[in-house]
């Protein structure tokens, strides 16, 4: 299914023109633009009305060159194997950019979770866990939450996992409950990332906070993160929408009172606030803005609406927000996009945080996290700025010119097995 709209598409065509630019040869790069295994699976679920429904589930893993494999597990309708490629494939250079001991991996099922009810997503769970059973595992490939997955669903994951082997096994996942062996400030890692990559750029732009405004696409665990703390920080939130349907203020909206609104069992469509209007996506995506920020589900900003965008910096805030069409158009237009390689690494660095602490049963407190979290993002961040700078190549290409020589550097050292 090779269309504009296709994230695999787009990750391959990157890392082509990535490697060109680093004069690698085909021989030399070629690997990362496959995965290393692929399972696909049918999932018979048991639901509350007695009949067995039938989904299509996925275990996508890219690269152990760099350790076991990390990724996140994904409950979507629009869940398919192209998506579930590119985003493995994402992550392995994600790892690799933050210099984390990982390889990426990822995984999801094609479904529409709100449709199901607690007990009927716990067995689908469940036997999603069974059936990528042989291919996990602590020293495996470790899965982690994404979207419409959380800690609850992380808990189920080690719990199966863990009967499966007749011993807890903390370690099979991360993003799981405290009270499991799960890390303080995993739940928001990858909004509060966000937030840190946003400062160092209005710092390095010389923007200052009350004078920026910003739009915000998705309210998950990602986007909901980031609109509170640009709530927090002065930068007024002019336009905030999800999958229903979005809203905005010029005077900016009121974060707290819409979360409540949302928690409560409400649409962010059917919010009321005076001066506030209703918008579509699109409309948002065009909206008069400082920064952009994107935190839904793939290939939200394409060739059909990028040309709208008027955001000076835009922040892909989930992963493949953006496809390759849409960088050129946004390229040529001088705005800044800040990827998701760079911008979603806390997610995966909290990751490795809590892995540590699995491993050596420790718990760190949130001030350590939140400090080394700082410290790696930021690092990564200003390798970027300088290798996109010094290549005079947008962040993107820069992220991706320093990721893969990683890469090919680690499988030129190991070599090819036999």
């Amino acid at each position: 299914m090779e269309h504009e709209n296709n994230s695999y598409l787009s990750f391959t065509q990157t890392v082509d023109r990535a490697a060109e630019l680093l004069g690698l040869e085909r021989s030399a790069y070629e690997f990362v633009k496959y995965p290393e295994r692929e399972l696909i699976v049918s999932i018979p679920v048991e639901m509350d009305d007695g009949t067995v429904a039938i989904y299509k589930g996925y275990r996508v893993q890219h690269s152990s060159l760099l350790g076991p494999y990390k990724g996140g597990v994904r409950f979507h309708e629009s869940v398919n194997h192209d998506e579930m490629k590119a985003l493995a494939g994402v992550m392995t250079l994600k790892c690799a950019l933050a210099n984390l001991p990982f390889g990426g991996a990822k995984g999801g099922v094609t479904v529409d979770p709100s449709k199901l009810s607690k007990n009927e997503l716990k067995r689908l769970t469940r036997r999603y866990t069974a059936m990528i059973l042989p291919i996990i595992g602590p020293d495996e490939d470790i899965p982690a939450p994404d979207i419409n997955t959380n800690e609850e669903i992380m808990g189920w994951i080690m719990d199966t996992y863990s009967m499966m082997r007749g011993h807890a096994v903390p370690g099979i996942v991360t993003g799981k409950p405290q009270q499991l062996g799960g890390s303080l400030v995993r739940t928001e890692a990858t909004g509060r990332g966000v937030s840190y990559i946003l400062q160092e750029t209005l710092k390095r732009l010389k923007l200052e906070d009350e004078r920026c405004t910003a739009a915000v696409l998705g309210f998950g665990k990602v986007g909901r993160e980031v609109a509170h703390r640009l709530f927090e920080e002065g930068i007024r939130v002019v336009a905030l929408g999800d999958a229903t349907g979005a809203v905005r203020s010029g005077k900016g909206l009121n974060i707290p009172a819409i979360t409540a609104h949302v928690e409560s069992g409400r649409k962010i469509c059917d919010y009321q606030e005076v001066g506030t209007e209703h918008i579509t996506n699109d409309e948002l995506i065009a909206s008069e803005c400082t920064i952009l920020i994107p935190c839904a589900t793939s290939d939200r900003i394409h060739a059909g609406n990028a040309e709208s965008v008027k955001a000076q910096i835009v922040i892909e805030g989930g992963n493949a927000q953006i496809t390759s069409e849409a960088d050129v158009i946004l390229e040529k237009k001088e705005c800044m996009v800040i990827p998701d390689l760079v911008a979603t690494l806390g997610g995966v660095i909290v990751s490795y945080f809590e892995r540590v602490q699995n491993v050596q049963s420790l718990m760190w407190d949130e001030f350590e996290i939140n400090r080394m979290l700082k410290s790696i993002i930021l690092k990564a961040y200003d390798e970027v700025w300088e290798v996109s700078r010094k290549n005079a190549v947008p962040m993107r290409m820069g992220a991706y010119l320093i990721a893969l020589e990683r890469v090919c550097t680690a499988k030129r050292i190991r070599g090819i097995f036999p």
